[in-house]
C-alpha cells in the first residue's frame, strides 16, 4: 500500500488557470521525496490537495492516504478529519499561535485523540504533556517550552511545528517550503530534523523546495513540477544544471542558487552518494541515535 497515491488530479482556478494538470504520483511508505518547481508551478497547491484542504476539479480522480481515499472526483470525503490524523502539515510560516506557549502549540497535535471536554478546556493528560516535552527536547528547544511562541526565532518556530507533528503521531509529513524564510544554519537544522523524522521514525516525508542542491543533499528522489505538470520523477542525483535547463528553460535560474556554481551542484550529488539514506547528514558527526532519541508508538491509533 502506498503512503500517497494520486490519480488524474487536476485543479483549475476560477480565473481559468490550470494549477494542476492530470497528476499521477505514488509515494511509498518511508520515502523522503523533494517536490521542486519555479514559482507558480503548483507545489503548494498539490500539497494542499494531498492534505484534503482543497478539492480538485470535478472529474474522475483520486487521492488516497495509506490506502484510504481522502478525496475522489472533486469531492473531499466525509472521513477527512480521521484520515488527516495521519498527516502532519508543516507550513512555510510555521502556523503557530503566537500568544500561546510553545508547549501548548505542540500539544495541539494531540487534540484529535482527546475527548471533547479536554479539547474545550485545554486540560491535557499528564502523558500527553510528557510526550510534548520529549518532542521538544528531540528537536532541541525543550528549554523554550514555557515561552510564548512569538518569542522564538523563525528556525525555532519551525522546529516547534515539527515537534507538533511528532506529538500528532503523524505517519506522513507534508512540508510546504519549510526553509524558505530561514537563514542557512536554521535551514540546515530543519532539514536535518525532517531527515531524522524519516530515518528514525520511518515517516514518509514530502517536502517542497526551491533549492535543488538541498533536494540533492537530503532527498534520494525528486519530483519536478512545471505549470502544473510532472516533468521529472527520479533520482535527485541526476538533476544537473543541464537537465534543469532542459526541463525549465529560463525558469531554471529560480532553482539554481546564483551563488552556487554548477560544479558545487555536482558535489551535492557526490555527497548524496557518499551519505545514502541511513548515513549521517553532511557536516554533522553527531550520531542520529543521540540527537533523536524520541520514539513513537509503532502502532498508530485513531
Amino acid at each position: 500500500m502506498e503512503a500517497i497515491r494520486i490519480e488524474r488530479l487536476s485543479k483549475t482556478f476560477s480565473n481559468g488557470r490550470k494549477a494542476l494538470d492530470e497528476i499521477d504520483l505514488r509515494v511509498a511508505p518511508g520515502e523522503m521525496v523533494a517536490l521542486i518547481g519555479a514559482s507558480g508551478s503548483g507545489k503548494s497547491t498539490l500539497l494542499r490537495h494531498i492534505a484534503g484542504f482543497t478539492a480538485s476539479d470535478a472529474q474522475p480522480s483520486q487521492i488516497a492516504i495509506l490506502g484510504r481515499p481522502i478525496q475522489q472526483n472533486g469531492r473531499i470525503v466525509r472521513e477527512v478529519r480521521s484520515i488527516r490524523r495521519d498527516i502532519g502539515f508543516v507550513f512555510q510560516q510555521f502556523n503557530l499561535v503566537n500568544r500561546l506557549s510553545v508547549e501548548s502549540n505542540v500539544l495541539i497535535g494531540a487534540l484529535a485523540r482527546l475527548p471533547l471536554w479536554r479539547r474545550l478546556t485545554g486540560r491535557f493528560p499528564r502523558e500527553e504533556r510528557a510526550l510534548s516535552l520529549a518532542a521538544l527536547n528531540e528537536v532541541g528547544i525543550g528549554d523554550h517550552a514555557r515561552e510564548r511562541a512569538a518569542n522564538l526565532s523563525g528556525g525555532q518556530q519551525q522546529r516547534a511545528a515539527l515537534a507538533r507533528a511528532l506529538v500528532q503521531r503523524a505517519r506522513i509529513v507534508l512540508a510546504d517550503e519549510p526553509i524558505a524564510s530561514l537563514d542557512p544554519e536554521s535551514s540546515r537544522r530543519v532539514m536535518d530534523m525532517l531527515r531524522a523524522l524519516n530515518r528514525e521514525h520511518q515517516l514518509t516525508v514530502l517536502v517542497s523546495l526551491h533549492q535543488v542542491d538541498i533536494a540533492m543533499q537530503y532527498c534520494p528522489r525528486t519530483i519536478a513540477l512545471r505549470r502544473g505538470k510532472v516533468v521529472y520523477d527520479g533520482p535527485s542525483a541526476a538533476l544537473t544544471p543541464v537537465l534543469l535547463k532542459k526541463l525549465y528553460g529560463d525558469d531554471a535560474h529560480e532553482l539554481l542558487d546564483a551563488s552556487t556554481p554548477g560544479e558545487e551542484h555536482e558535489q551535492a550529488a557526490d555527497n548524496l552518494a557518499s551519505h545514502p539514506p541511513g548515513g549521517a547528514p553532511t557536516g554533522d558527526n553527531t550520531p542520529a541515535s543521540t540527537r533523536y532519541a524520541f520514539a513513537l508508538k509503532p502502532a498508530h491509533s485513531h
